[in-house]
């Protein structure tokens, strides 16, 4: 068997030969190439090729091409590794003058960086900027375009606010605090082919105290700017919180519930917040639940938006009923929120109903099967499946197992306190429970203090638009309602009634008031006399706070009419009551008879079906039509 060094004298034999004697005709060369396939070492050696590793390599050198480029292969891999060791060593000591800090999108800071860069002056003499109205999560940019808001009845100035930022893919740079600073924003392509964004800033310094500056410097100014704000998160498909809006917050003073509560709520969660140490010396989880329970609309929502922000507190949105959501991912939401926030599960009733059970197999393959077939039998379509794969135990997991997250207020809303489960609300998981409940006549009266009584804020807004308020007022006061020495008698214009307006060649009707007037201005000790009058007028513990305020909203500038109107919306508000429970009545009586006649088919098909076994005939079925329960 031929070695490969044979094959490959043989190969150099054939060439040389081809060489030598190039002018013969092509059976010659294949005599010749076959007569070499059977050359011996012997033949090879006094043929004068090598045998052997080493005389193979003298003999490659002794070709001048092979040689050439044996010199530029060395030479160019000697120049390359030069140069690569060249820029490593560049790069190196480069960094080791500068400071490198990279803020990604999804990350609270880079909106602090945003904000903090937008107020740079040197936006202003920069050549390549990109215009945005983007607010990162505030309701407001403070650096602004120069000349924007100079005039404040312009209709610019009602709009988004404009404001300088880095241009993408453009590096900029800039001093801060004697030290040269340079900034790019990127774009890449992260998982999902989503966008991301990546802003990269570089510090000429050795030393990590400037960026330490600088970082304390954007937060505290992203801070200033969110003072009187609140930041709302919700969870993405990904399982990520993402900023969704920034609120005002709301002050404890505008909102009405019964004595006691808010000041409850208030001291618990601060001293919460402050007994850290404490729960940990004594081996306890740092948690603390909320259970707010009671009718629609009775100020569950509003007073947790108000705590958030005299806490200071960010709220983080639960959703229980978010598609696909399951347990895994329910506990890994619960575990990544942050230390000191407001968790808000709204209507858990809801989901509860829905998805919330020890023994998901058993609803779906049981009641489930029956419930869908009832409802076929009566030609109505099934409800939709449940998207949410929630279980109460994963439930009770996430809210107090071993990975769940500490420092966190917990608050649940409810509309059906009986619909929930012992387990649930058990204390460590929901520490207290308030009953939220229908409004009172205190609380009736409070609100409409609350709408009527003159704050700080009014003479500031009076003097604003003192020039813009004799336009439109007739009068010396601006209030274009019954004057306040008028008795409290029945107008032809109401809210029930509705106001007609003129203009068109039809007269056009709509419920509530126009807002265009100024409402006059009324006394404290008024207000508190009007508000007694008015708590009158509204029954106990009948209407929602909610239903109180909508109809007040339709008198924001006529506190003397709210008043007057009220009994005659109350009766207005019972007879839609009373016709919404008779056609839920009716609906609950045609359901009861469907449900009769469903069974009475079914013993009847039975019942025919028994006789005709039994061999009865006619009569058998016919006995079996006249079945009774």
């Amino acid at each position: 068997m031929a070695t490969p060094l044979l094959l490959a004298q043989q190969i150099f034999s054939a060439v040389s030969t081809s060489g030598v004697s190039n002018q013969h005709d092509m059976s010659g060369c294949a005599n010749i190439t076959a007569s070499n396939a059977t050359l011996v070492p012997n033949q090879a050696q006094a043929a004068g090729f090598p045998t052997d590793i080493s005389s193979l390599i003298t003999f490659l050198v002794s070709f001048s091409a092979l040689r050439d480029w044996l010199k530029l292969i060395i030479f160019g891999s000697a120049l390359e590794t030069c140069r690569r060791l060249c820029l490593h060593f560049y790069t190196k000591i480069y960094n080791s003058f500068f400071i490198t800090a990279r803020f990604e999108e999804d990350d609270s800071s880079y909106d602090w960086m945003m904000v903090w860069l937008s107020k740079q002056p040197s936006w202003k003499t920069a050549r390549d900027v990109q215009i945005s109205t983007r607010t990162f999560n505030l309701n407001s940019n403070a650096v602004l375009i120069e000349g924007e808001n100079e005039d404040p009845s312009s209709v610019v100035s009602g709009n988004r606010q404009l404001a300088y930022l880095p241009s993408e893919s453009t590096v900029h740079s800039f001093w801060y605090k004697r030290r040269w600073v340079r900034v790019s924003r990127t774009i890449r392509q992260g998982y999902y082919n989503r966008r991301e964004e990546v802003l990269e800033l570089c510090i000429l310094s050795t030393k990590h105290h400037v960026l330490n500056e600088l970082l304390i410097e954007a937060k505290k100014t992203y801070q200033e700017a969110q003072e009187n704000t609140i930041s709302i998160y919700n969870s993405d498909s990904h399982n990520n919180w993402n900023h969704i809006a920034s609120r005002p917050k709301r002050p404890l003073t505008s909102i009405v519930l019964d004595p006691g509560i808010k000041d409850l709520l208030i001291d618990d969660a601060r001293d919460f917040l402050a007994s850290k140490a404490w729960y940990s010396a004594r081996g306890i989880p740092f948690r603390r639940g909320y259970l707010l329970y009671g009718a629609p609309g009775s100020g569950k929502t509003s007073i947790i938006h108000s705590l958030a922000g005299e806490l200071g507190l960010d709220v983080y949105i639960i959703s229980l009923s978010r598609s696909l959501l399951d347990d895994t991912a329910l506990g890994e939401l619960i575990s990544e929120l942050p230390e000191k926030c407001i968790a808000l599960m709204e209507d858990i009733d809801a989901a509860f109903s829905q998805t919330l059970n020890r023994d998901l197999e058993a609803e779906e393959t049981g009641e489930k099967s029956e419930k869908n077939g009832e409802q076929q039998n009566q030609g109505i379509s099934p409800p939709p499946p449940p998207t949410s794969r929630i279980t109460l135990s994963g439930l009770l997991n996430a809210l107090d197992g071993v990975g769940a997250q500490e420092g966190r207020i917990l608050f649940a809303t409810t509309n059906k306190y009986s619909a929930l489960d012992p387990a649930l609300c058990r204390p460590g998981r929901m520490d207290i429970h308030i009953h939220f409940k229908l409004a009172s006549k205190y609380q009736a009266r409070e609100l409409y203090r609350c709408f009527y009584l003159p704050d700080s804020e009014a003479k500031e807004f009076e003097a604003k638009t003192k020039k813009a308020a004799e336009k439109e007022a007739a009068d010396d006061s601006g209030y274009t309602s019954v004057d306040e020495k008028t008795a409290l008698v029945p107008s032809s214009s109401s809210s029930d009634a509705g106001s007609v307006v003129s203009g068109g060649p039809e007269p056009v009707t709509f419920n509530g008031s126009s807002h265009r007037s100024r409402g006059p201005q009324l006394s404290p000790a008024k207000v508190a006399d009007l508000a007694a009058q008015f708590a009158e007028a509204i029954p106990e513990r009948e209407f929602s706070m909610a239903a109180l305020q909508g109809y007040l909203m339709a008198y924001k500038v006529r506190p003397f009419e709210a008043i007057k109107d009220a009994r005659a919306w109350v009766e207005k508000e019972r007879q839609e009551v009373a016709k919404k429970a008779a056609k839920a009545g009716k609906v609950a009586a045609t359901s009861s008879s469907t449900e009769l006649a469903t069974t009475r088919a079914s013993a009847y098909s039975s019942r025919g079906r028994g006789s005709r076994g039994r061999g009865s005939g006619s009569r058998g079925g016919r006995r079996g039509g006249y079945y009774t329960d």
